[in-house]
């Protein structure tokens, strides 16, 4: 336990306390009702009201009178939103006070910034801090969040960093002499905790197991996996270095954490205390069966300043919902397979877990750097690869992906020199650009 993470921690509480306890209210009903469930008497008050709303205050939702349950609203895209934003944001939201945006990056293609008011950024920030909690942190800790950092984009200020115990780790380049930076900075500015998207603690465990190096000084004690899945292979492999296991989260810019791995479980916790969840099929907007792979769709409870119904949020995965003895609800995401965009089918037209294509690497570790395969129709694949040549068997790699393809893939190979990080500092593994399925 560091002084900085103390103090900033009585700091904290001692304001909160000054203004109600407010943040920390708030903080522990979000952590006991990720836990504990929520009652149905709870979710259907919370889309009542918001409906309600949203159609007294929205010029879009107001035009549309008939809407009277969630199911008759429409779904809507991040396009969707973007096409109709001024008529979403809420008549009232200059009476709201102080207005905050949460921004993403456009990892995608379609960068996307949500308004919300003073109440729900606090919500993201204690939701956040709450789904940590969970899991072992301390309110202070010094965390090191690991992104591509834009200066005049998305940096932050030496005073909210200091203020945060924030160190920004920019992964916008992910060689080897970037990976040796930033484990000198790990160490040298005693970082605690590690948030960062799967594909950097990829590279950063791969890269730690090959130079053998000593992190016996280093103080990290949690690593939190945002974004895209982590594969299995890289969670053992965090597990042996740092000897204990990392969270995985699953959430996004717009509206926050979204779910959470609890201890050493592998499905993820949905937080139901601010989200309604869905799964519809790939098709259409009707309910996915039970244990059917669909797409995820998320109403956001509590931003009254662009009311998010329906969200749909580009990912897919599968749920489990159950009542407990209590009869309290709860919702489990039983896998997630990230981007529709990133989902590859094999030649049956069956979808393959973005997991498939990361352990795939982890079997070529110091011969293959970066991989990518693109699927460009039903059989047709492209694999972009970037490796070392004298040692690299092609055929062996191109066995590995027909084993999950399938034995009749055609598959091209095109040698590169770098596989560029997106500009959210994701690097993904797999793309699908066939008209099929896109």
């Amino acid at each position: 336990m560091q002084i900085g993470e103390v103090l900033r921690r009585v700091v904290f509480n001692e304001l909160d306390a000054v203004k109600g306890g407010k943040l920390k209210k708030l903080k522990e009903v979000n952590k006991r009702e990720i836990v504990e469930g929520v009652t149905e008497e709870y979710v259907e008050r919370r889309i009542q009201a918001l409906l309600e709303y949203a159609k007294d205050h929205s010029p879009y939702y107001r035009e549309n009178p008939q809407w009277k349950e969630l199911s008759d609203f429409p779904v809507l895209t991040k396009g969707d939103f973007i096409e109709a934003y001024d008529k979403i944001l809420t008549d009232n939201s200059s009476e709201q006070g102080n207005l905050y945006r949460l921004s993403t990056s456009g990892s995608t293609g379609t960068p996307f910034t949500v308004l919300c008011d003073g109440d729900k950024m606090n919500r993201v920030n204690m939701n956040f801090i709450s789904c940590m909690e969970l899991n072992g942190f301390r309110m202070g800790m010094k965390r090191g969040e690991f992104r591509a950092w834009i200066k005049g984009k998305n940096t932050i200020s030496k005073w909210k960093s200091f203020k945060n115990n924030l160190i920004m780790v920019d992964i916008s380049n992910m060689g080897d002499e970037s990976l040796e930076k930033i484990c000198r900075d790990i160490e040298k500015k005693k970082i605690q905790v590690l948030v960062s998207y799967s594909s950097a603690l990829v590279a950063l465990s791969q890269y730690l197991k090959k130079t053998g190096r000593d992190i016996s000084k280093w103080k990290v004690e949690m690593i939190f996996s945002m974004g895209e899945a982590l594969p299995d292979g890289t969670y053992d492999l965090l597990q042996e270095i740092f000897g204990f296991s990392p969270v995985r989260s699953y959430g996004n810019n717009e509206n926050g954490f979204i779910a959470i791995q609890l201890g050493e479980e592998k499905e993820y916790t949905i937080d139901l205390y601010n989200f309604y969840t869905e799964i519809l099929k790939m098709d259409s907007d009707e309910p996915a069966e039970p244990g059917e792979l669909g797409r995820i769709v998320v109403t956001d409870y509590y931003n009254k300043t662009f009311p998010m119904i329906r969200y749909d949020t580009g990912d897919t995965g599968k749920i489990r919902l159950y009542k407990d003895e209590k009869g309290r609800l709860h919702g489990k995401f039983v896998e997630i397979y990230g981007r529709r965009g990133s989902l590859i089918y094999n030649c049956q037209g069956e979808p393959l877990s973005i997991h498939v294509f990361m352990n795939i690497l982890l079997n070529f570790e110091g011969i293959v750097y970066q991989a990518k395969c693109i699927q460009r129709e039903k059989k047709e694949y492209e694999l972009l690869i970037n490796a070392d040549r004298e040692k690299l068997q092609i055929e062996e790699v191109l066995a590995a992906y027909r084993k999950y393809l399938g034995a009749e893939a055609q598959i091209k190979v095109t040698y590169v020199e770098e596989i560029p990080v997106q500009s959210s500092g994701k690097f993904m593994v797999c793309e699908n650009l066939c008209p099929d399925y896109i």
